[in-house]
């Protein structure tokens, strides 16, 4: 008996070992959308350019830019489906690829590419962007806000005080600002996107909105019952992985955002 446990667990330690998944979906939305949209080039430097993904709303007068900043998985289908629907509800939405055109389904390979990320390559790429929003899109109206989801959540906090020219900042499960400093450089209000079971993010908001508040700025988070972290994918309707808890705190942050972006 003692050899077959032995045999029995030499063969299930040899078994191969699958990395989390993560899977992609949005191209149905975006292959039948009656809304135009883009790839661009964007020169960040004499060295560098990057692409993105522009869509643009069906509308008879100019619009707000919104920036999207992609998680982790990069400038996914997803993310692109999300941008259309940023559209549908009246602004143009654009979405740099930070990642060099790499997108991921494996999460450890995306969560090590995305570390591998150089955070002044990631601010100068933004940066353009934003210019090119502001000075290359002759449907924009000249107001620039930016979203982001995860670690795109962490940067659009990190964004709003980089940049003075952004308007207003969307963070979605994103890690707040965690010094007076950057506090103090927040050019806009920042309103905050939380899962209920994502600690782990949520354990900075405290500090953030004790910062913001003593430099004078409007921090704004809500917190979703039941949800998890990244519920904006994880609630999509067309996600193959879509969790029921998540799926209600999607429809009440599209609820909420909604109102914010009409108010640009």
């Amino acid at each position: 008996m003692k050899r077959f446990f032995f045999f029995l667990t030499i063969a299930l330690s040899a078994q191969p070992v699958f990395a989390e998944e993560i899977k992609d979906f949005g191209r149905d939305r975006l292959n039948s959308s009656p809304r135009h949209a883009d790839w661009v080039d964007i020169k960040v430097s004499d060295a560098r350019t990057i692409k993105a993904f522009v869509v643009y709303p069906e509308r008879n007068i100019k619009a707000p830019v919104v920036i999207v900043i992609s998680e982790i998985f990069g400038l996914t289908d997803w993310v692109r489906s999300l941008c259309d629907e940023l559209a549908e509800n009246g602004v143009i939405a654009i979405a740099p690829d930070l990642h060099g055109g790499q997108k991921f389904e494996d999460l450890d390979g995306a969560r090590k590419a995305t570390t591998e990320l150089p955070k002044e390559q990631v601010l100068a790429d933004l940066n353009a962007t934003a210019d090119y929003a502001l000075t290359k899109i002759p449907a924009a109206n000249g107001t620039l806000a930016v979203c982001g989801f995860c670690w795109g959540g962490g940067k659009t906090f990190e964004f709003a005080h980089s940049n003075p020219k952004v308007k207003a900042a969307y963070s979605f499960y994103g890690v707040a600002v965690d010094n007076a400093d950057d506090a103090k450089k927040v050019a806009c209000p920042v309103y905050g996107f939380y899962a209920e079971n994502d600690e782990r993010v949520n354990a900075t908001i405290s500090k953030g909105e004790e910062l913001m508040k003593a430099a004078g700025k409007k921090y704004d988070p809500v917190i979703y019952k039941g949800a998890g972290h990244g519920f904006m994918r994880s609630g999509e309707p067309n996600n193959p992985q879509k969790r029921d808890a998540d799926a209600k705190a999607r429809d009440e942050a599209w609820t909420r955002w909604k109102t914010l972006l009409k108010q640009l």
